[in-house]
């Protein structure tokens, strides 16, 4: 609805014109127009070139992730090898019970916290430490090759660094021979199982320390650089820009990474531990993983060791929830 009333024009005349009453103000739409938004639909058909190479991952973790899951259920089923692969009958939580009343499984566990605990400890904040370090070279040439070394380990098969540790810490090994140049009595590192965790650690140390700095570095490029500026302008020194500028820069990222190695605390590396220890460490490097390997594989007890691989992945899934919501209140940043 609208009432006439008069304006004045350029030339003085008055002209009459509808102007709109306020009820008619009120259902006018106050914003900008917003488009439609097209539909997902729409949205493949676009860009069909660019998620059809999500194909190939898709089906991988369907296929090697999420189809053996159905595996579980004979960790509640008496499995018997040319049987039905869900199990021949239901035994509820027998073999529960039974690693939970295994001094074994317990002494392998505690191995296993031990030796993630020091990975999370260790190698966590060392990839941090040499972005921090390269951000403050300015020599490119230099800064490259240091980025070159720390990287090369990354890319060395498993085997290949299984077989470097045996060459340096044997009894004939380049340590030994350090040793005995100042005239001391060579150690048996490999069979020592006092020595294994540190072994292990510092070879894990020397293989991921490299490729860890890829994501802090390119966190690092998304700093403005008149922070710093500003920093220096009200007499900040670099210790404190890294204190205030840098490292809450990259504290989404910091975060991110950590509650992921939170959730993958238990399942510490399978295969070089495999090809690191052996009877004469089991004290200190048996985990869970090659403890279900021997169980599973080589003694065929399938239902027991998916017993005790269901319990590793609810503590994980534990972990992570957990340490995300711990995110979320004590920083608010998080995964989800």
């Amino acid at each position: 609805m609208t009432v006439e009333q008069g304006s004045l024009t350029t030339d003085g005349t008055t002209s009459i014109g509808p102007v709109p009453t306020a009820a008619a103000l009120e259902s006018r739409p106050t914003g900008p127009v917003v488009a439609k938004k097209n539909t997902w639909r729409k949205a493949l058909a676009k860009d069909w070139r660019l998620y059809s190479f999500l194909v190939v991952p898709i089906v991988f973790l369907a296929i090697f992730k999420y189809l053996p899951m159905a595996g579980n259920v004979i960790a509640f089923r008496r499995f018997r090898p040319g049987g039905s692969i869900f199990g021949e009958e239901w035994v509820g939580l027998r073999y529960v019970e039974m690693f939970i009343n295994d001094a074994k499984f317990w002494d392998v566990f505690q191995n296993t916290v031990i030796l993630g605990g020091l990975s999370l400890l260790i190698c966590f904040p060392m990839p941090i430490l040499l972005a921090l370090l390269l951000n403050e070279v300015r020599i490119r040439w230099f800064k490259r090759l240091v980025q070159t070394i720390s990287y090369l380990p990354h890319f060395m098969s498993i085997v290949i660094v299984a077989g470097l540790v045996f060459q340096i810490f044997s009894v004939q090994g380049t340590i030994n021979q350090l040793i005995g140049v100042v005239g001391a009595d060579p150690v048996n590192f490999m069979q020592d199982a006092d020595w294994f965790r540190t072994i292990y650690i510092s070879s894990e140390v020397w293989q991921t320390v490299g490729w860890g700095t890829i994501l802090y570095l390119a966190a690092l490029t998304t700093i403005d650089a008149q922070l710093y500026e500003s920093a220096r302008i009200d007499g900040a020194n670099r210790l404190q820009q890294t204190w205030h500028i840098t490292l809450v820069g990259i504290r989404p990222t910091m975060i991110t990474l950590l509650v992921l190695n939170i959730g993958t605390f238990l399942s510490v590396g399978f295969e070089k531990v495999l090809l690191l220890y052996n009877p004469l460490t089991y004290p200190t490097a048996d985990v869970i993983a090659t403890y279900l390997y021997r169980i599973g594989i080589e003694s065929s007890n399938f239902s027991y060791a998916t017993a005790i691989g269901l319990f590793e992945s609810v503590i994980g899934l534990a972990l992570v929830l957990g340490a995300n919501e711990i995110s979320k209140r004590a920083v608010g940043t998080s995964l989800w």
